[in-house]
């Protein structure tokens, strides 16, 4: 099969997976509920996300790309995805399939423009991972090369031949299902998923440029230098290029093999708390951040004995694979550390005030019972860590629904820009930690830093005094003058009261009685029909077919109800 065809073979199948799944999901999740079948949609829930889950699996070992990339970002996401699927996508971290190894020596030689026996003093054919869009292989420095480069040993990544193309057709198929979801309102209300898609093209067409990955590695190690936590592979520049990189071999223990921590003597649930503390300061520091930091590119490296700097601990992290990385604008970043203040404190106002302030919730959204849900949040939830959260009782997280739910979905949220990596590295940093420790308390995690923030601002605490003293004075001021004008209406008939909710409970009742009108002048439609058609079978079937339409706006009606 020529390039052209098998690209339009693959196009077609990532296609045809997302459209069985939404239709599936348009099924089970919406319309059974509607018909009053919410039971019998629930009953099968988990056995349907597992085969899913099952699917996307196969579908990607066998496909690779960017959807590998797909899969390894919802395996990461222990915290909010169910295990059913988690569990059923954590190998694609490591099942990808490699290539063989005379199409990449073809392409590494080429790059190079010398035999691989010329550029390396050994090059092992066997290759050390295999990743969605080139594969590692060990290898030697010749000694000349050795000495200027300062290292021997080296890990060289070569990409996947053909994989410009693959990626093409991957991000074609994204932005058409991208465009399908765009149609459906409560998804194009609350994301830009064609601008998502976008941002996620151009950081996938900068991970396929080697050489943009080695300069991303350089502003890295330079961010943590002198951070005793953190290391970086040095590259070797001379054997280097757009999909050839070669660089210093750092393997050590993989950040999630609990068994090697544990035989080293690493506490995992000290691995965890300080993963969180790195990838908070990356986020939340300087806004160079590492974006795809999944099992196969975050090492645990155990430091000799006596080469500890004073108050370090006897390892660190080593950090690999640097094609995929962000970067906080100034402005986000702020409005980020003010969330995290925000959620540190408890403090459901401010936390809603922040999100407006970075975005995520559209300008002019009234959040009065937002703020209520986030509050009663924190009163029931907040500090909680994983595990806690699995041993609360369903009913509650049930009656918290049942009582926000609503306001949660009537809520204007969207994902702004700059934000696709930043959720990425966020989700992939809470799944990571609660994988090594399930008591991790993402909490505690972010209080230290949160005080320090609060410290930081210290400076403005007499502005803030000041600008809260002007307002109070402001309202009391007017206080008299408002209080009269109540009065007055109050005396003359004209005060009104506005409840949103209220309001939209009458409307929904209204839907309901007229539904019901409907129900019982379909079933006396039907049955006069029946009595009639023995005596008059034309007037009869009239009556019975007639009978269907109350029907349809009897099951139906609470559409336009919903969409109001």
């Amino acid at each position: 099969m020529t390039d052209a065809g098998s690209g339009r073979a693959r196009y077609r199948r990532i296609l045809r997976f997302a459209a069985l799944y939404m239709v599936q999901a348009w099924w089970f999740e919406l319309t059974l509920p509607r018909l009053g079948l919410a039971n019998l949609a629930a009953r099968g829930r988990e056995k349907r996300l597992q085969r899913l889950a099952r699917r996307f699996h196969a579908l990607a070992v066998r496909l690779g790309g960017l959807m590998i990339k797909v899969g390894q970002f919802m395996s990461s996401r222990l915290d909010i995805l169910p295990p059913v699927i988690t569990k059923e996508l954590e190998g694609l971290q490591d099942e990808v399939p490699p290539v063989a190894f005379e199409k990449i020596r073809l392409l590494a030689e080429r790059e190079l423009g010398m035999p691989l026996e010329r550029a390396y003093a050994r090059f092992d054919a066997e290759p050390v991972a295999a990743a969605s869009l080139g594969q590692a292989h060990r290898a030697r420095l010749a000694d000349a090369e050795a000495a200027d480069a300062g290292f021997a040993d080296v890990v060289v990544k070569v990409q996947r031949p053909g994989i410009e193309h693959i990626v093409d057709v991957d991000l074609a198929a994204l932005r058409k299902v991208a465009a399908w979801l765009s149609r459906v309102k409560v998804v194009r209300d609350h994301v830009d998923l064609p601008g998502l898609v976008e941002e996620f093209a151009a950081t996938s067409r900068e991970e396929i440029d080697y050489r943009h990955e080695a300069g991303n590695a350089v502003r890295f190690a330079e961010a943590f230098a002198g951070d005793a936590r953190v290391s970086v592979p040095d590259v070797a520049w001379e054997r280097s290029t757009g999909r050839v990189l070669t660089l210093q071999d750092v393997t050590a223990i993989k950040i999630n093999d609990r068994a090697s921590l544990e035989a080293a003597g690493i506490d995992p649930s000290e691995v965890a708390a300080e993963f969180a503390s790195v990838m908070f300061d990356q986020l939340f520091g300087d806004g160079y951040f590492h974006a795809d930091p999944h099992p196969g590119n975050v090492f645990i490296t155990p430091r000799p004995a006596g080469a500890d700097a004073a108050g370090a601990r006897a390892w660190g992290f080593t950090f690999i694979d640097f094609g995929m990385m962000g970067e906080v604008p100034p402005r986000l970043r702020r409005g980020l550390q003010q969330v995290l203040i925000a959620a540190a404190a408890r403090n459901g106002k401010q936390l809603v005030d922040s999100m407006r302030d970075i975005g995520v919730l559209l300008p002019g959204a009234d959040t009065a019972e937002l703020e209520r849900a986030m509050t009663a949040l924190f009163a029931r939830f907040g500090g909680m860590g994983f595990a806690e959260l699995q041993e609360v009782d369903p009913n509650e997280f049930r009656d918290f629904a049942r009582e926000f739910g609503e306001t949660m979905r009537a809520m204007p949220f969207q994902l702004p820009e700059n934000f696709l990596l930043i959720v990425r590295a966020i989700s992939m940093t809470s799944g990571m930690c609660s994988t090594l420790d399930a008591r991790f308390n993402v909490w505690d995690a972010i209080e230290p830093y949160a005080q320090q923030l609060l410290r930081d601002e210290q400076g403005n605490i007499v502005q803030a005094f000041a600008k809260e003293a002007v307002d109070v004075a402001g309202i009391a001021l007017r206080l008299p003058r408002r209080l009269d004008d109540v009065v007055s209406r109050l005396e003359d008939g004209r005060l009104a009261v506005e409840s949103p909710r209220l309001d939209k409970r009458m409307r929904r009742l209204e839907s309901l009685g007229r539904r019901m009108i409907s129900a019982v002048l379909f079933a006396g439609l039907l049955i006069g029909g029946i009595v009639l058609r023995a005596d008059d079978a034309l007037w009869g079937g009239i009556l019975m077919g007639v009978s269907g339409i109350p029907l349809l706006h009897a099951l139906l009606g609470g559409w336009a109800t919903r969409g109001r």
